[in-house]
Formats: C-alpha cells, structure tokens, sequence
C-alpha cells in the first residue's frame, strides 16, 4: 500500500490545535502513561518536511516527543490520538507509514544509520530523518552515529531541535559551550538545526494529574 504524506496539507493550526486536544486528554487522568507535548516549532517542522519533500519511500525516526512528526509523515489524527490515549505516546511506532519512535535516549541513531546503509546497498528510493532534541545531540552515539553516515555518505539526516534544557537541565551550561559540537565542522551536512521555546512542560501539564 502507497502511502503518500501530506506534509503539504498539515497547517501550523493543525499542529497546535492536536497537542491542545491531547492536553486536554490528559488533563482528565484518561491517558495512564506519560506524554511529551510541543509548542513552538511547528513552522520549523512543516518547513522541513516540504523543502525536503518528505514522502512514502522516506522514514521518519523519533523519541518522546513525535506527535507533529507523525501527522506530517501522513498518521491519520484519529489513529494517532488513539495510539497516544492507549499509552504510547513516547514511543509511536506506525509500519506503514514508516514512522519509528522510542522513549529511549539516542536508541534509534544506528537504527536510522542501518536503514539508510539497507536503502543505498539495495539501490531503493528514501531516505532517512531522524529528530531528536538538543542534549541526545550531544551524546556519543549522536557522535557516531553522524560520523558514519557522513563518511559512507548514506541517505540520512539529523534533525536537532534545540529548545535549551535536557528536562530542565540547561544544555550549554551542561557543556560548557554556547554552541552545539557539530557547529563549524564538516558533520554539518548531515544535520538540520533550529532553536525553539516549548509552550509546555518537558512532560504533562507541569501539575499533578489524578487518575
């Protein structure tokens, strides 16, 4: 089955007005798990996935927070609302669709390095994008994982959406720099990188949620 996304189609109100619902979801104790909503970066989202023409042959990989990525790939919002009100907000997976998500810190960087050697060895159309936030990018496997892919020149790209802090750790305070590794070297080419400010808690609603 083609599935074919309409990042062309998904408006920045679309965006804000699903995280909205999904808030209000979880602000009634209905969904027994945690979830990461977003604000702020639909622009820089929709931007992304229209100037790269992101399609059905291309896979989308993310962690926690992939509500907007999903929709642009083409998850149907009722699919996805369910999905996420079932308790799998942090780790959205839809096959079909060709959308892998996972709650885990830096789990899918070889993951999307792997598909996109599968995807240039065997000659098929694609590509990868991989969203992650900006401390992940300044893990070792972000390092290697960016390294490889520029080296073998694979069909890969990072995408680092940098809104300042790990949960509420400040990032470059962290390290010690007012500026991502990558910037100024040649790992560059491999990575998209925009600074944003989330409307929302780094999880929930930043209050105590009875279930």
């Amino acid at each position: 089955m083609k599935i074919d996304a309409p990042s062309n189609k998904i408006t920045k109100e679309d965006l804000v007005s699903f995280e909205q619902e999904i808030a209000a979801i979880f602000a009634t104790g209905a969904i027994r798990a945690p979830v990461h909503l977003r604000a702020g970066r639909e622009d820089a989202l929709i931007k992304i996935f229209q100037e790269h023409n992101i399609g059905s042959d291309d896979y989308i990989f993310g962690y926690w927070d992939s509500h907007e990525m999903a929709l642009l790939k083409g998850v149907p919002r009722e699919e996805l609302k369910k999905a996420i009100v079932d308790g799998k907000s942090i780790s959205l997976c839809f096959p079909e669709y060709k959308v892998l998500c996972s709650g885990i810190v830096g789990s899918l960087m070889g993951t999307a390095v792997g598909v996109a050697w599968a995807l240039k060895s065997q000659n098929k159309k694609g590509h990868a994008y991989i969203f992650c936030g900006d401390m992940s990018a300044e893990t070792g496997i972000f390092h290697e994982s960016v390294k490889y892919a520029l080296n073998f020149d694979l069909p890969v790209t990072f995408i680092v959406c940098d809104n300042g802090v790990s949960v509420m750790t400040d990032t470059r305070a962290t390290w010690g720099s007012q500026d991502p590794w990558f910037k100024g070297t040649k790992y560059e080419k491999k990575i998209i990188y925009f600074k944003y400010t989330n409307g929302y808690p780094h999880s929930g609603l930043g209050k105590l949620i009875k279930f």
